[in-house]
């Protein structure tokens, strides 16, 4: 942590990210908006001709698929640039341009998918049989045919395309709020020092081994957020009310129905995570009973869940020791993956550091045709270099996907969205658990594996509950209040931690910060996406060869070209089984045994 925040202009050029695969410069991508805005009105040019026949069929998709593969490369850039720096007036409204042409491309377009199931399933089955070329939308057809029941007539589609800037308003509002105008105070650090608490630093705070850093750090983040709490409350009930008239008007019975039937996931899925969950909380509770003996507490609080248990062995690990340890502990994945990793670190896929305005967090983006693209928020420790791997995963994802599959496949369902990063996790952790001699540093390895796994497991599948639960709230008729909110999120801690933790008031209001509640159901994918890495790293470990080639080949490189369900079950792992979620939650019983023994030994 540092008394003074980097401008962006202040970052080593080599420590950011190189956008040239994107745009080379903002004129370029200036000229690109103007020239993709003129042929949004070709679209008229197919909508009468898209049914008529086979070839018709094939150059309306082609053409749309040339048009949305544009737009993605002008969306990521603005996007991309709008976050190093979210302060920058250039490019907020660059990144509010393409919103809006978005919307407009989605409207002239929408006709596309009520026009092809206006065709019957024989019609469109002749069309495949008797026309070779548009047997690449095979697989395409086969998840539109599921759509039937949910699609609008064309006007309607076109409608509500028109409508989406509206509905994503809340979301907007939220990310503008929580990234560019929320201002956190200074607090004291392990020196004493008053330094800018900030999304980036929050969490070095809370590994602090001086409680009065922790509880401090703790109580002004969530002091800055209960200042706004109405605010966030009405982001965030108006974003549950868009998705839950958007399931309504589109008839679905519930907006969880609406996203998981998207990526044809039963939710059976879902439920079973929360059942599985529930009844391996004792595991959770034992290890947070374990934590409050270790740590000698005679209360256990939220800000003490992240401390290391064993004095002096906080690993501080500089960004050029991390590239070298992330590499290589993907060995079992072959040469060829390390070197292409290898690869995205050299031309500079990462933006490494924090600077002024900078959204927080981290994740991996990109487009067709493009490098992918890491943002980081790099400080100097483990959990960083958890992270820098786990985005690695996503990147490596996209990278042999998009080098692989053609256009309308190049891309992963969200269900799959984690498996890949996850993976990357449990491989490094396995390398650094092999390597490590100090007693106490594995110590501190396993507990962050155990915290890892409850920060995903255990908590996602929290998150996944709160979520839903709101939701449901909302689709009865109640107000989602911030009181509400808070007091859902507020007891579901209490149930999940159990009796040895003491739960902080504060932490009711948890639910304010977490920006995935604006992403449709995705957090549940987090656990499960754990469950199947866990599963498939394990393979690799133990297999060799022949689960990397079925990792690599039959889903790293597979995009969306079939079901999700069904490229992890090639790969190796059937979710639509609890079995992978019960697994997980064996190996996390094993390390907490292996925890509690060498605690026992070295104390």
């Amino acid at each position: 942590m540092t008394n003074k925040m980097l401008r962006r202009e202040e970052v080593p050029v080599e420590m950011t990210w190189d956008l040239q695969s994107l745009f080379p410069s903002d004129e370029a991508w200036n000229e690109e908006f103007k020239a993709f805005e003129q042929l949004i009105p070709e679209a008229e040019k197919f909508k009468g001709k898209l049914v008529e026949s086979a070839e018709n069929l094939y150059e309306t998709l082609q053409f749309s698929d040339k048009m949305s593969e544009r737009f993605k490369k002008l969306h990521m850039y603005s996007f991309l640039k709008h976050d190093q720096d979210t302060t920058n007036s250039t490019y907020q409204a660059m990144d509010g341009r393409v919103n809006s042409l978005g919307a407009k491309f989605g409207a002239a377009w929408s006709f596309i998918t009520p026009g092809i199931l206006a065709l019957d399933e024989a019609t469109i089955q002749s069309y495949l049989t008797t026309y070779e070329p548009l047997r690449l939308y095979e697989q395409l057809f086969k998840e539109l045919n599921l759509e039937r029941p949910h699609v609008l007539s064309a006007k309607n589609e076109e409608l509500l395309a028109q409508l989406s800037e509206v509905t994503n308003a809340s979301a907007q509002t939220f990310f503008t709020l929580d990234n560019a105008d929320l201002q956190f105070p200074n607090v004291k650090n392990d020196k004493g020092e008053g330094v800018p608490l900030a999304h980036a630093s929050y969490m070095s705070f809370l590994e602090s081994e001086n409680r009065d850093v922790r509880e401090g750090a703790f109580k002004a983040f969530y002091e800055t957020y209960g200042k706004y709490i109405h605010t966030f409350s009405s982001t965030l009930a108006g974003h549950v009310k868009a998705q839950n008239a958007n399931a309504e008007i589109r008839k679905f019975g519930s907006a969880r129905h609406a996203a998981m039937k998207t990526n044809s996931i039963p939710e059976k899925v879902y439920d079973q995570l929360v059942t599985t969950v529930h009844e391996n909380l004792p595991l959770l509770h034992r290890y947070v009973a374990l934590r409050k003996k270790v740590l000698g507490v005679d209360e256990l609080h939220m800000y003490d869940l992240f401390t290391p248990l064993v004095k002096e062995s906080k690993m501080e690990i500089l960004y050029e020791q991390a590239k070298d340890m992330m590499v290589k502990s993907f060995a079992p994945l072959g040469e060829e993956y390390q070197a292409s990793v290898q690869q995205g670190l050299d031309s500079r896929w990462v933006d490494v550091f924090e600077n002024k305005g900078k959204r927080s967090g981290a994740y991996s983006g990109g487009s067709y045709g493009t490098n992918p693209y890491i943002l980081m928020n790099w400080k100097n420790n483990l959990e960083n270099l958890f992270t820098l791997s786990h985005e690695f995963g996503h990147s490596m994802h996209s990278y042999y996907t998009r080098q692989t599959q053609p256009f309308p496949y190049a891309r992963y369902s969200i269900f799959v969205a984690e498996v890949a990063s996850i993976c990357n996790e449990e491989l490094l952790s396995d390398h650094l658990l092999k390597t490590v001699d100090n007693p106490q540093q594995k110590i501190y390895l396993l507990n962050h594996w155990l915290n890892n796994f409850h920060g995903t497991i255990f908590r996602q599948t929290m998150l996944a509950e709160f979520e839903h639960t709101v939701h449901q709230i909302d689709q009865h008729g109640e107000a989602l209040t911030a009181e509400k909110l808070t007091e859902v999120y507020y007891n579901l801690n209490k149930q999940y931690f159990g009796e040895a933790m003491t739960i902080d008031k504060e932490i009711g209001l948890e639910w304010a910060r977490i920006p995935h509640f604006y992403f449709n159901y995705y957090v549940y994918q987090y656990a499960t996406g754990q469950g199947a890495a866990i599963a498939l790293s394990k393979q690799i470990l133990e297999e060799g060869k022949p689960a990397v080639n079925r990792y690599i080949n039959n889903f790293l490189k597979a995009g969306c070209s079939d079901f999700p369900i069904e490229l992890l079950k090639a790969a190796g792992v059937d979710m639509e089984s609890s079995a992978p979620i019960a697994e997980a939650c064996k190996v996390f019983e094993v390390k907490l045994n292996e925890l509690e023994s060498l605690l026992s030994t070295n104390n």
